[in-house]
This record gives structure tokens, sequence and C-alpha cells, in this order.
């Protein structure tokens, strides 16, 4: 075991020596360009390495599933938009059902309506309470709409 230590102790001291050397004694400061080269150089191995990696994704995803899904063996849907799939019963998710939340997947005419007014209602409620912070009297609805055209 002695030999395998002192193996990774060499090891560790020339790798030092080689760093210091490289960072030290080779140092040669770039120019501008020089400079916007290879910044230019580091911001692109992210980006062009990520498309390779993207494109290789692709291509195994492709020789896993198919073009279309033509490989799986279940291929339809277990659940769409509010509803899934629990313990082989279809459960509505969000709004009304399994774990409460908010109307925002799958929401109808009516409750796109319902959730307008509330907004258009909480906006004007923050309007009255800033204008009475800084001290002004009320203002109709129409200069309301003319300050926020404003800004």
């Amino acid at each position: 075991m002695g030999g395998f230590t002192d193996f990774l102790r060499n090891f560790h001291e020339k790798h030092e020596r080689l760093k210091h050397t490289i960072h030290n004694k080779w140092r040669y400061p770039l120019p501008k360009s020089g400079q916007y080269a290879m910044a230019f150089f580091y911001f692109c191995i992210p980006i062009v390495g990520g498309h390779y990696v993207m494109e290789w994704a692709k291509s195994k995803s492709v020789d896993e599933i198919g073009a279309r899904g033509e490989k799986l063996r279940e291929k339809k849907l277990q659940g769409y938009g509010n509803k899934t799939v629990i313990d082989g019963k279809v459960e509505s998710i969000g709004a009304g059902g399994w774990g409460g939340g908010v109307h925002l997947a799958m929401s109808d005419e009516d409750t796109r309506e319902k959730n307008r007014v509330m907004l258009e209602a909480m906006f004007k409620r923050e309007r009255k309470r800033r204008r009475k912070e800084q001290g002004r009297g009320k203002k109709s609805d129409s200069e309301d709409v003319e300050e926020e055209q404003a800004t």
C-alpha cells in the first residue's frame, strides 16, 4: 500500500509544479483583441457543446422510442390537460380536484372572465392604496385609465 500512496504523492507534487510553471512562467498578457477572442471562444464552448449534446439526445430518443413513438409499448396518453390517472382511476387535478390549485390548465370562457374581473378589482384596490399612501385624493375611473395608458 505504501508504494501506491508514494506514487500518488509524487504525482501530486509533479502536477503542482506543472501548474505553477504554466500559470506563472509562461504567462503572456493578451492584447485587447486577444482578450475578446478568448472571451468569444470560452462563450462558444458551452453553446456548441450543448447543441451537440442535444442532437445526440434526439438521436438516442429516436433510437429508443422511434420518430413518432412507434416503438413504445403503450402508445396512448394516460392523462391530458387537468386529468391524470392515479391508481387506475382518472382524477381531476388543479382547481377543485386533487391537490387544490388554480384554474390555469383547460380553463373555459367563464373561468377566464371571473379571473379577469378579480384581477381588475385587485389592480383597482392597489391603485387606490398607492394614491392614499401618496396623499392624493380619489380619481375617477377615466383618470385611472389615462394614468395606466401614460405609464
